[in-house]
């Protein structure tokens, strides 16, 4: 017999009685789903493992997975369920530095950045807008007889812009 079929018939072995302990931890906790066995496996970072790790255990690491078992599930008179780790709640990952305007708010800002003639802050603060709806907002201020200078200055932008691309 030569060095790889002893090797593959001892893997075929440990996987066997893999199998055979999975089944019986799985009877100890009364579940049909091998996933349910994750629920009683403590994770490095906390909780329980995920069902993909017990997976890649079953094939990567099934000495430590076989302990693990032993340890959690087989060798406590009743195995006790770990909750789930902590997650973040939805939401956390959100900046807390910015701060949130509202319209109004907005719309005040931009009013100010007008009086002092701040250009670069107009064109930040400025709502990104066609030129179809630009065309429409300043043929609207020609009729209603008002004059809007940063209009006309973005609607010459955004043509020379367009002509150049």
């Amino acid at each position: 017999m030569t060095a790889t079929q002893k090797q593959a018939e001892m893997v075929s072995t440990q996987s066997r009685e893999l199998e055979e302990l999975i089944s019986s931890a799985m009877k100890k906790i009364g579940s049909k789903n091998e996933n349910a066995l994750c629920r009683y496996l403590p994770g490095e970072k906390g909780g329980y493992i995920h069902h993909f790790t017990l997976r890649k255990m079953k094939h990567q690491s099934p000495e430590q997975l076989s302990q693990m078992i032993k340890n959690y599930i087989i060798s406590p008179v009743k195995p006790s369920s770990l909750p789930p780790k902590q997650r973040a709640a939805r939401g956390s990952r959100k900046k807390k530095d910015q701060f949130v305007l509202n319209k109004t708010d907005l719309d005040q800002v931009l009013q100010l950045a007008r009086a002092t003639g701040n250009k670069d802050l107009i064109r930040k603060l400025m709502p990104k807008r066609e030129l179809k709806q630009l065309k429409k907002e300043l043929i609207s201020s020609i009729r209603h007889g008002r004059i809007e200078p940063e209009l006309w200055h973005l609607y010459v932008e955004m043509v020379s812009s367009a002509n150049h691309d």
